[in-house]
């Protein structure tokens, strides 16, 4: 079918095609950037934090004796919940994946270097956090007995921290010492005193949102024990809840003056992290479709008042020996040409919408796969919302149409 005439009816009706063509190149751009999005935030969500968090809960914990030693504090409670039935491990923690804690320190391979190579996300080890956690060592060892170590070691006055040890994830690593073991190697954190590789684990996520970490598996772990009331219990999945209610009830006998500030599951804090996201989602599907239907109908609307506008010379076409094929097939490749034009106008606004959340919300850049997806999309709907106005066309009898004029 030759182009020209479907170019020369739409020329004349410049301003119904021209709304057409805006409203599907709206279309093209929104759906391209929303379904992007969707994508991006269902990946975050289905990422592996490289904890067995079907395992773990979390107990914050304070108490009503302000002057209370915390450290010692942190020595009864932890022995206190290594007690309780159905405990394998128990671990104080600085932060933990989907908390509201966030550790972070910048990371040199030099001393006296002005500006850090990079940030990454610091989890701090009393000693048992590999196990309760469910880490993995893939390279390298733990930690040594004699490399534990107070976190007041990091605020003595007039000293420089020596933190001897350090575990690196392993995109961490890889970031550091591309090409080679990272295992014996220097970094330094806390001054110019130098941290040595002794170990890689597989996978840690880093707490928080957003790209406040180059990536977000950037994580250190150092062997020094914290007393912020932090704590991870390790069980059985079927057991967390019992275990958690006996945890509870295990440090009230063992201190009336404690305050328990959270108690949950990691489970339960990774869906209450990501409920923000799954919202996003939703609304932005609703969005989809609400666009979808509003570009379908436009397409059929249009197309209708057409087939109306045009009855006489539909008549006259098939008077002259035009199959109904044939008019069929001429609206739906008018269809198609508004469509592509649309689509090729919707693909640079898809792109400038694009620059417009990468600077405002941090977001990637848009991968080409994309567009031929939305297009594709857009394509599918001209013809199929055409087809009902296209078929009521084809079916005009010849005579019918030449009395109407």
């Amino acid at each position: 079918m030759e182009i020209r005439p479907i170019l020369s009816i739409l020329m004349r009706h410049k301003t119904a095609a021209a709304l057409i063509v805006l409203e599907i190149a709206l279309s093209c751009a929104i759906i391209c950037n929303a379904i992007f999005v969707i994508g991006h935030r269902t990946g975050e969500m289905r990422r592996d934090s490289g904890i067995v968090e079907d395992e773990l809960v979390y107990l914050s914990v304070s108490s009503l004796q302000p002057d209370r030693n915390r450290d010692a504090m942190r020595r009864e409670d932890t022995a206190t919940l290594s007690a309780v039935p159905g405990v394998r491990s128990v671990t104080s923690v600085n932060q933990l994946p989907y908390g509201d804690n966030v550790w972070a320190s910048g990371i040199n391979l030099r001393p006296g270097q002005a500006d850090a190579i990079l940030t990454a996300s610091n989890y701090m080890d009393d000693g048992r956090l590999l196990p309760t956690l469910g880490l993995r060592v893939v390279e390298g060892r733990g930690f040594n007995p004699d490399e534990y170590q107070g976190q007041d070691a990091l605020d003595v006055p007039g000293q420089t921290p020596q933190v001897p040890a350090v575990l690196l994830s392993r995109a961490l690593a890889a970031r550091l010492f591309p090409g080679r073991s990272a295992v014996g190697q220097d970094i330094y954190v806390w001054g110019d005193a130098p941290s040595r590789v002794v170990g890689v684990v597989d996978r840690l996520i880093a707490p928080g949102r957003g790209r406040m970490f180059e990536d977000s598996f950037h994580t250190m772990i150092f062997p020094l024990w914290v007393s912020n009331g932090g704590y991870v219990l390790r069980t059985d999945p079927a057991r967390r809840d019992e275990v958690l209610k006996a945890a509870v009830a295990a440090l009230n006998r063992a201190d009336p003056n404690r305050i328990i500030d959270t108690r949950t599951t990691v489970s339960e804090m990774r869906r209450d992290f990501y409920s923000r996201d799954r919202a996003v989602i939703w609304l932005l599907v609703s969005v989809c479709v609400a666009l979808l239907a509003v570009t379908a109908f436009g397409i059929v609307g249009l197309a209708s008042f057409w087939v109306q506008q045009r009855t006489r010379q539909i008549g006259i076409r098939r008077a002259l020996g035009a199959t109904r094929t044939q008019i069929l097939r001429y609206f739906q490749a008018e269809n198609f040409v508004l469509t592509s034009t649309g689509i090729l106008l919707g693909v640079l606004l898809a792109y400038t919408l694009n620059l417009t959340l990468m600077r405002q919300y941090e977001l990637p850049r848009l991968p080409l796969a994309y567009i031929p997806a939305s297009a594709l999309v857009l394509w599918l709907l001209g013809q199929v919302a055409v087809f009902g106005p296209a078929r009521r066309a084809a079916a005009i009898p010849p005579a019918v149409a030449t009395r109407s004029a």
